[in-house]
């Protein structure tokens, strides 16, 4: 992996890829961030050599370099699932190859499913907690002390300098920012009612598929790390109704202005 790395980071150093400061990964439906960058350079996922492919039709697959809030900032217009059949190590690669090019912190959104009901879809959440339910880790191969501590610490997984700073941003915006815990399972079928009952159950406030693989990661490199979901939809096991999934991109779409506003002004002032 090391040698990967080593030839991707090259290559996207020879394209111009210098210093970026932060590095931002963009989730399902929540790809308008990227009209806010001055953008310096960008390259398709399938030309970066060693680079997963995105494979969800909604997820652009693009890696763009350039200015937002006047920092240097990456940031990856669609991120990699496990439910696409790539493996843990497939899904984190670009954040080992960002810290290889500079980044000190990491800005993660995604859509999620609320299963806190005082949350309503349309809403944002700052995750202040995550539980792993995607049933490994992205730490748990051989050679992994050669990239990072082992044993890594996730006391405090979301960096709380950063999730304070979004609550103020958000309190003088007006923006409604819930704060809670993220469940991150496999997907790509949704919950059961069972499985929404169990989730409240264990203490989660909002559920996905993403995330957590790129926040442990983060953490293992030392980098600040802080993650906001946009929930797209309400998850009550008594009431609970067919999801489309085209609904979900319309309302992750709606949500988008608030977390952009979050996302500029935070980038502002770090």
């Amino acid at each position: 992996m090391i040698k990967f790395i080593k030839e991707t980071t090259e290559y996207l150093q020879s394209k111009g890829f210098e210093n970026p400061e932060i590095g931002i990964i963009l989730g399902t439906g929540l790809g308008q961030l990227t009209e806010k960058i001055e953008v310096i350079e960008e390259v398709s996922y399938n030309h970066i050599p060693n680079f997963p492919t995105a494979t969800v039709e909604f997820h652009k697959g693009k890696l763009i370099y350039g200015t937002l809030s006047g920092k240097k900032v990456i940031v990856m217009q669609g991120r990699f699932h496990i439910y696409e059949g790539y493996s843990l190590q497939d899904v984190i690669y670009p954040v080992r190859v960002m810290e290889k090019l500079g980044i000190k912190t990491l800005l993660v959104s995604n859509a999620s499913g609320a299963i806190n009901l005082n949350f309503k879809k349309g809403e944002l959440m700052l995750i202040d907690d995550h539980i792993n339910l995607q049933g490994s880790s992205p730490l748990a191969f051989k050679g992994v002390e050669a990239l990072g501590e082992r044993f890594t610490d996730m006391s405090a997984p979301y960096n709380l300098d950063i999730n304070k700073k979004f609550k103020a941003i958000a309190k003088e915006h007006g923006i409604q920012l819930h704060e809670g815990v993220y469940a991150s399972v496999v997907g790509p079928q949704l919950e059961t009612r069972a499985e929404y009952r169990m989730l409240k159950i264990i203490g989660a406030d909002a559920v996905g598929m993403s995330t957590v693989p790129e926040i442990i990661v983060a953490n293992h490199l030392n980098l600040r790390a802080a993650a906001i979901s946009v929930l797209t939809d309400e998850c009550d096991p008594d009431n609970l109704k067919p999801v489309d999934i085209s609904e979900i991109i319309e309302m992750a779409g709606k949500a988008e202005p608030n977390m952009i506003t979050l996302f500029t002004e935070l980038i502002k002032n770090l």
